[in-house]
């Protein structure tokens, strides 16, 4: 590398390479030729850029060790700008993929495979760090701590990755502003996607997948505002969504089926729409934790609905309440869940659907639609400006 001129392109053979670690610090091509192995055998980083308009393609980075000291990765790139690290195979590393201070740079086509266990020994597989402008697109990563990790960054996209059976989540982001996450396949992640102390997000056509387990959700919604959840799919999760203080959120043309709880929704959660969702095959569609609540569900279509529409308008000429009564004793009282299918059940949904007196008097979808309204992540449409758009506490969303 140090010979190489700025510009040049550096092609490396096939074979398997036992070097210390490779500082890029001037712009550079480094192109794989018949996918040659750089192989760490656990002791240090591989390729550490600090230089901008650098290019990474074709390499396959192995066994980059665990550290608990510092943040070994494959690739790193550290305050450096414009790099493209595309279509390179990660097998076994701490960390992936590691941006620190970047900018304008794109992650494309890496395939990312760790074999972490646990939290504590295991990187995140692609890990972004004070950054802005950084495209993530195509890659698969799996078996890491969490496949997809933000913290500061802002104006970022991440589109079409797989990322499934970490550790923990299969995206995490926390105070970074104004991305957008679509098309991304989520599955098998022992904790489902978290979402926190976060504002103006966009996510929109994306896989939630069989996110199991007793602290595992499909979407982890904390302290999010001035944001859109849109056309995605949530299927077979734990939770769907649980959403805790989230504000002014755009919730639109779900589809959420065979979860255990659809929509998990705190009461200090305010002026969000949940609009043309669909609802179909789980145990419970929505759960609260107050009878007070402060969103609004409108025009979502329910398979629990028991209602009617004589005037053929397409909407239940009764009110729909999604909150089960059992739901809210399951909530205080978890060994509950084992009397679900039971008779006793069915006569407290009976009796509630009768005399409502204890589900949220607020929680309501006044307009449900009788027919499913082609939800989910492969059926995203605009409704901007469309008739009857629906109307929250004054706020339209169009």
């Amino acid at each position: 590398m140090q010979a190489a001129a700025p510009g040049s392109r550096i092609v490396v053979r096939a074979g398997t390479y036992n070097e210390p670690m490779v500082v890029v610090d001037r712009p550079l091509e480094i192109v794989g030729e018949g996918w040659p192995v750089l192989d760490a055998e656990g002791e240090h980083q591989i390729l550490l850029v600090t230089a901008d308009s650098v290019r990474v393609h074709g390499l396959v980075l192995r066994n980059v060790g665990v550290s608990y000291v510092e943040d070994r990765a494959a690739i790193k790139v550290k305050e450096a700008s414009d790099c493209t690290i595309e279509g390179n195979r990660i097998e076994n590393a701490f960390f992936g993929i590691y941006l620190a201070q970047a900018s304008g740079c794109r992650v494309v086509n890496n395939e990312i495979v760790g074999i972490g266990s646990r939290e504590t020994a295991s990187g995140n597989g692609i890990h972004l760090w004070y950054s802005k402008d950084i495209q993530i697109r195509g890659n698969r990563i799996e078996g890491h701590r969490d496949g997809i990790y933000f913290e500061f960054v802002e104006d970022s996209e991440v589109s079409g990755n797989l990322s499934r059976h970490n550790v923990r989540y299969g995206l995490h982001f926390m105070f970074s502003h104004r991305c957008v996450y679509r098309d991304n396949t989520f599955e098998e992640n022992n904790a489902g996607v978290a979402v926190m102390y976060t504002k103006q997000v966009t996510m929109e056509g994306n896989h939630f997948i069989d996110n199991w387990g007793g602290a595992a959700f499909g979407l982890l919604l904390k302290d999010i505002t001035d944001s859109r959840i849109v056309g995605n799919t949530f299927r077979r999760n734990s939770v769907g969504i649980f959403a805790e203080g989230m504000n002014r959120v755009d919730v639109r043309r779900n589809a959420f089926s065979g979860n255990g709880w659809a929509v998990k929704i705190m009461a200090n959660s305010l002026d969000n729409l949940f609009s043309l969702n669909e609802f179909t095959g789980n145990a419970f569609d929505v759960t609260t934790n107050s009878r007070q609540h402060f969103s609004t569900f409108a025009e979502n279509y329910w398979d629990a609905y028991k209602g009617y529409d004589l005037d053929r308008d397409g909407f239940g000429d009764v009110p729909h309440r999604p909150v089960r009564l059992f739901s809210l004793i399951v909530e205080r009282t978890e060994p509950g869940l084992v009397l679900l299918r039971s008779p006793f059940v069915e006569l407290l949904d009976l009796a509630e659907r009768a005399f409502p007196v204890l589900t949220p008097e607020t929680l309501v979808d006044e307009r449900p639609l009788m027919r499913p309204a082609g939800a989910g992540a492969t059926t995203v449409q605009s409704m901007a400006g469309g008739p009857g758009a629906v109307r929250s506490n004054g706020w339209n969303r169009e």
